[in-house]
């Protein structure tokens, strides 16, 4: 069987704030691939590839997305913001939210904490005081292996309770 793909692409997206060049692209390509392989931005995971785990979470235009089910090539012209555009000066300081998730043990292994707290993030910029309900409702898209998801809620509540999460 042959396969056939695109000639390779130059095109430009903007991510984190940032206009970022992807050369020698192919329009078949995921956003979770774009991001990680081309741009060097590993915060998104790659987990299953299907939109299940939430590990590849981001932001497009402002709402939440797997970015393994969307085309590099759909996000062009619009905002892309990964975990690593949630800090307050995009450098070494942790946003309110990711620090919390240090500070009360929520990251554990650390495969999906990028894609909750894009998710979490989300979900306090619409409510900045959710409930529980709501918190796990938001979440409800994101697998975790390793903390059993109470330190996850303790976290968000430690961060809500802060008032300067996001």
């Amino acid at each position: 069987m042959t396969v056939y793909r695109s000639d390779p692409v130059a095109y430009t997206l903007e991510v984190n704030g940032v206009r970022r060049d992807v050369r020698d692209g192919w329009l078949g390509e995921s956003l979770l691939y774009v991001l990680r392989e081309r741009l060097g931005l590993p915060g998104a995971k790659g987990g299953c590839e299907q939109g299940e785990c939430g590990s590849c979470s981001v932001l497009v235009d402002g709402t939440l997305v797997c970015a393994c089910l969307v085309l590099a090539a759909a996000a062009i012209g619009r905002r892309i913001t990964t975990v690593e555009g949630l800090q307050p000066d995009q450098r070494e300081r942790l946003s309110p939210l990711q620090q919390a998730f240090v500070d009360e043990g929520a990251v554990q292994c650390g495969f999906c904490t990028p894609g909750l707290v894009v998710a979490v993030t989300d979900l306090l910029r619409h409510k900045p005081r959710p409930s529980e309900l709501e918190v796990r409702e938001a979440i409800s898209g994101n697998l975790c292996r390793c903390t059993g998801y109470g330190r996850i809620l303790a976290a968000v509540d430690a961060a809500v309770a802060g008032g300067q999460h996001v």
